[in-house]
């Protein structure tokens, strides 16, 4: 089913010099759980800056880091070091509260999996977020009504999620990503768990996102997912692989991380 073009309103970008992301020094390491173990160095002084109503594809092998670089700036893990700074606010030090809040503000997640909550409506799956955030109920859901009409699923608001389709699903968890209007979409491997047909609706949705001015960073292992972003960064052991030569002896990566490990 083509997606509907339709005029969407977008979350206020900041001013042009201050980029929606920028990473400095960014390092992550997973101490090894016991003496039998070695320490995973899954991140190796990552510096990059995406401008605000940017496109950005994150590509590379499994284990590379590239996961665990959009969990660091999701809030949802810490960089052993190293600054992240969103629409050029910092989120180092910022404690469980302060960053709920951060999400809050600035991130909308889309994940491979959907993690849609199936004892919801559809429409209550979109509303739920701005709900938490202090929006009314009705503020809330008539926000929800407007996204679900944007990707052509508002026929289905009073249904369970369990009766879409992949695309349908994919679609209703983007929408709940963009409930509180985030300054940066994120999207780990969105066309992962659909057919071919079904990642194409995502992808051209994900064109008229960026089209009307949203900033997306989407992480993906495939060149033509890769190919729908207006600029593609590609990791390698835990680095920006610039083509240049390869690191020291000394500074290699040890071990598997779990959450890019190959299925």
């Amino acid at each position: 089913m083509p997606v509907p073009f339709v005029a969407m309103e977008t979350h206020a970008a900041p001013e042009i010099s201050t980029p929606a992301l920028r990473l400095r020094g960014v390092r992550k390491t997973f101490e090894a759980a016991d003496d039998d173990q070695i320490p995973v160095r899954a991140l190796r002084g990552i510096d990059l800056e995406v401008a605000a109503g940017a496109f950005v594809a994150i590509m590379g092998p499994s284990g590379c880091g590239k996961s665990t670089l959009l969990n660091l700036v999701a809030g949802l893990d810490a960089p052993t070091d190293g600054k992240i700074d969103i629409s050029g606010e910092p989120i180092a030090g910022l404690s469980d509260d302060d960053l709920a809040v951060m999400r809050r503000r600035h991130i909308g997640i889309v994940f491979q999996f959907f993690n849609l909550l199936e004892g919801m409506t559809v429409r209550e799956n979109v509303a739920l977020p701005a709900v938490v955030a202090g929006r009314s109920r009705n503020a809330a859901e008539s926000r929800a009504m407007d996204l679900l009409d944007l990707l052509g699923i508002a026929d289905k608001a009073t249904s369970s999620p369990g009766v879409l389709s992949g695309g349908q699903r994919q679609r209703l968890s983007i929408a709940r990503a963009l409930a509180n209007e985030p300054t940066l979409l994120l999207a780990d491997e969105p066309t992962g768990s659909l057919d071919s047909a079904g990642g194409l609706e995502i992808l051209e949705l994900f064109r008229r996102l960026h089209a009307g001015g949203q900033t997306i960073v989407m992480v993906t292992h495939d060149d033509e997912v890769a190919a729908t972003a207006e600029r593609i960064i590609r990791m390698k052991d835990g680095r920006i692989d610039d083509g240049g030569p390869e690191p020291v002896a000394g500074d290699g990566v040890f071990g598997v991380l779990p959450e890019d490990a190959a299925p």
